[in-house]
């Protein structure tokens, strides 16, 4: 299954956002989105993006940040009514191929819950590997993934 679906910056500030600010998929997160990269830095292309297919917003992405000691995590989630339909796998496709394009060298991690389930199918489809468990200080035990070449 190949999905198109296009990414689309979620800029600076609420002002900037007006295509995103109305929709009520976007109310929550476009808020918590832009706290958040107001706290880590707000670096293109190191950033959160809406998905877009066709003319419907179907999920959200983003890097954490910018990266550290040359690696960057990724995060994804399509919007409810819209899962199960590829469209996980090609946000985090896009986001691999974005940072691959920015800077070849940087390692590309995801963290998951520590289980099977399909967020791990994504990164698995994506050429992501499991690194093993790990205590993150936000979400406590996940999984820990790299992206392998």
């Amino acid at each position: 299954m190949n999905i198109k679906v296009e990414l689309i910056p979620i800029k600076k500030t609420i002002e900037e956002n007006e295509e995103f600010l109305h929709n009520p998929d976007c109310s929550e997160t476009l808020h918590l989105t832009i706290g958040f990269f107001n706290k880590v830095g707000f670096e293109p292309p190191w950033i959160g993006y809406y998905a877009k297919k066709g003319d419907q917003l179907v999920g959200g992405c983003a890097f954490k940040g910018k990266p550290v000691n040359n690696q960057v995590e990724i995060a994804y989630g399509t919007f409810d009514r819209f899962g199960k339909q590829g469209i996980g796998t090609a946000m985090c496709g896009l986001l691999v191929e974005l940072a691959r394009k920015t800077d070849p060298t940087v390692k590309i991690t995801a963290r998951t819950l520590p289980v099977k389930n399909y967020s791990t199918r994504i990164l698995e489809k994506n050429g992501f590997q499991l690194l093993g468990p790990i205590l993150d200080t936000d979400d406590g035990d996940v999984w820990e993934w790299l992206y392998i070449v």
